[in-house]
């Protein structure tokens, strides 16, 4: 055996979809994880029910890189069908750990090779039943693996006493099996490998979840009021944690419910349930994906022009049409930006981490609210459907924003006639009143039609001039109330990246791995909203090389970026990629390296 290699290496376990396994593999990454090791975890599934491929990967690294990588040491075959596959994806000198029952060659001398008895052993325990041998059959796998790494299996049982929500048989049939395969392996296995596990504290003070759960407990913490849906992947788990958590969060002192979620019956009915409600005056929300946004276009434009404040999340999934409904990408960039017909500008937050998509579902209300604008937040399947460690979440200090709102008191003081419309305070946005206010003055029509700023209808050129200029500084004036994007900067650096979401972990990996291997410096901007800020403008000036990443086919980013300064374009450089799969450190410095060298 080779020199060990400890808390440095991918486990990818490879199944079949619907058998159960996502059991299993989030034990061993939250087991891991409770033993103080950086981990990540990657859920490759099909879009299918049951039946095909699967693949689940953890990454476990002791410097605390979380991205996704492209090598697998430690792979573990429990599909025929994927066996060769497998087999072929193990790097030399890795382990190959497959179930016995599967009959196909091993047809490499490189690796090192465990048999399995996973049928056998879940089968000589009597206590299990029947119907759910196969299921519960997965923990062997987990019990082997923890033997031949040297995992703590306190640390398992602690993982499955969260996933059971602390049910005691659930607990104690799944733990037999664990027990079974570490002691199988402990007898009948003799470790060949180099791969290890051993107890660190870099996970202290860290949570684990995903960006879905996060996404709807951060708007929930932001006073949500109303979300209408329908169900698309990898969405749906956004709206389905509002209903998990909003009856034990979310009811007045007589025990009613303050909220109301609604399953509509498509994308259309969503998201004009939702334009009502923030019309309303409710704090409302819709999420979707890519297909589901495309039927929400011509809603949008209406709340865009009625100037009605709702938040729409899209967890981005890959396109065109249905596309791959269950891999990653970052390809409704541009889309968005430019959704909806005529001249309309998009409001767009950018989280980068799980801990931001809580913060922008709660900061999203407010800046819709200030702006009576449509909020979009993009995610994508990565950050919505994986598990990431974060930080835990904050609780908003700062009072919600409901922006310029008259109640019955403001228009009391009002001498003259109020306009719904009409800009008073030279920023572009007018003042609204909300259903229920009883002054005879707070009444208006909101109409998506040509109005003027007294919301009467109008059809006049100048009017409509007037309007459509005033929402064009409104715009503007956005740029005060979105995030700042996050800059890093690193003495010596010539040529700066700019990136967005979910790739952040592979950048500053890949920003790493360039210094140390080639003493290649860059300065990193991290994009939180679009239209860009002043901090945008003056990266881009500051740098002679900007090297835009980004996670889709024509380097949307950069066009938008273009587009906004057509004068430093030249200096922008597209390192774009996309294959369903999240962003590894490796095609981002392999892309940078080859255009450096020209």
């Amino acid at each position: 055996m080779s020199q060990k290699i400890v808390n440095d290496f991918s486990i990818t376990v490879g199944t079949v979809n619907g058998s159960g396994s996502s059991t299993a593999n989030t034990t061993i990454l939250r087991a891991l994880f409770k033993m103080g090791i950086p981990v990540s975890g990657k859920n490759l599934f099909p879009s299918n029910i049951q039946g095909l491929p699967t693949w689940y990967t953890i990454r476990v690294s002791k410097d605390g890189f979380i991205a996704r990588r492209e090598e697998h040491e430690i792979v573990i075959a429990m599909n025929p069908n994927s066996f060769t596959r497998d087999m072929n994806d193990v790097v030399p000198g890795g382990a190959f750990f497959y179930a016995d029952d599967i009959k196909l060659p091993v047809t490499r001398t490189d690796i090192n090779v465990y048999p399995m008895p996973v049928k056998a052993l879940v089968k000589a325990n009597p206590d299990i039943p029947s119907n759910i041998r196969d299921l519960v059959g997965n923990m062997v796998y987990v019990g082997i693996l923890a033997q031949m790494i040297g995992m703590d299996t306190s640390k398992i049982e602690q993982a499955l006493t969260f996933h059971f929500k602390g049910k005691e048989k659930p607990i104690q049939l799944n733990m037999s099996m664990v027990k079974a395969g570490a002691e199988w392996a402990a007898a009948n296995l003799e470790k060949k490998d180099p791969y290890y596990v051993e107890a660190m504290d870099k996970t202290d003070g860290l949570i684990m979840t995903d960006g879905n759960t996060a996404a709807a407990i951060g708007s929930i913490y932001g006073g949500v009021q109303f979300s209408a849906w329908y169900p698309i992947t990898p969405a749906s788990s956004l709206a389905e944690a509002l209903i998990d958590y909003l009856p034990g969060l979310r009811k007045d002192k007589d025990g009613k419910s303050t909220y109301a979620v609604v399953q509509a019956e498509d994308e259309l009915a969503a998201i004009g349930m939702t334009i009502g409600a923030g019309w309303s005056g409710l704090r409302a929300m819709t999420s979707t994906s890519g297909p589901g946004l495309s039927l929400m276009t011509e809603y949008a434009g209406l709340a865009y022009y009625a100037e009605v404040p709702v938040v729409i999340w899209d967890v981005v999934r890959m396109g065109p049409s249905t596309g791959l409904p269950t891999r990653t990408a970052q390809s409704d960039l541009s889309f968005t930006a430019n959704i909806g017909h005529g001249d309309s500008e998009a409001l767009i937050l950018l989280p980068g981490s799980v801990n931001e998509c809580f913060e922008f579902g709660w900061k999203a209300f407010d800046i819709a609210e200030r702006l009576q604008a449509p909020v979009f937040v993009l995610t994508d399947l990565d950050f919505g459907m994986n598990q990431w460690m974060t930080e835990p979440f904050k609780y908003p200090e700062t009072p919600m924003d409901r922006g310029k709102i008259l109640w019955e008191e403001d228009l009391e003081k009002i001498k003259e006639t109020w306009g719904r419309y009409k800009d008073v305070d030279g920023d572009g946005i007018p003042y609204r009143t909300l259903p229920g206010n009883r002054h005879p003055m707070a009444s208006y029509f909101a109409r998506g039609t040509g109005h003027d700023e007294n919301a009467r209808y109008s059809e006049e050129a100048p009017v409509w001039h007037a309007m459509m200029e005033r929402l064009k500084k409104k715009y503007q004036t956005a740029r005060q109330y979105l995030p700042k994007p996050v800059i890093e900067t690193v003495k010596g650096a010539k040529a700066g990246i700019i990136g967005f979401g979910s790739t952040d972990a592979a950048i500053h990996e890949a920003r790493h791995q360039m210094e140390a291997e080639k003493a290649l410096k860059f300065d990193y901007l991290r994009l939180r909203a679009v239209p860009f800020t002043d901090e945008v403008t003056e990266f881009i000036k500051n740098h002679d090389t900007i090297y835009v990443v980004e996670m889709n086919r024509d380097a949307q980013l950069k066009a938008l970026l273009a587009a906004a300064y057509p004068e430093m374009a030249a200096k922008l450089v597209a390192i774009a990629y996309s294959d369903g799969l999240p962003a590894t450190a490796k095609w981002i410095k392999t892309d940078i390296l080859a255009k450096e060298e020209k």
